[in-house]
């Protein structure tokens, strides 16, 4: 029976949709993060003297709030990613869970 029912699964259309969705949407948040992460760390490695710039007459440098930009944007593409899933995602994965019940 359970064999039957992952087969049923995997043959849905709209399974097959909302994992092509699921798969697009979380490369591109991949490939999103990955340019904001290693430009930060290219920033660091090859361009030390802008990182290294003093903001005001404190001792806070640009590398700093660049840094602090990084783990913000990590943190809006998750939420980004969690409300879709939320809204979406879970849309589907309900509608396929009724197709194959029935």
């Amino acid at each position: 029976m359970q064999d039957d029912m992952v087969q049923r699964i995997l043959d849905n259309p709209q399974y097959q949709a909302l994992k092509a969705r699921r798969s697009r949407f979380g490369w591109w948040l991949t490939l999103a993060m990955m340019v904001v992460y290693y430009g930060f760390i290219l920033l660091v490695a090859f361009n030390k003297e802008l990182l290294s710039q003093k903001l005001g007459d404190g001792v806070m440098t640009l590398g700093i709030p660049i840094g602090f930009g990084v783990i913000l944007f990590t943190i809006v593409i998750t939420a980004i990613y969690v409300k879709r899933a939320n809204t979406e995602f879970d849309d589907l994965s309900s509608a396929i869970i009724q197709a194959v019940y029935k």
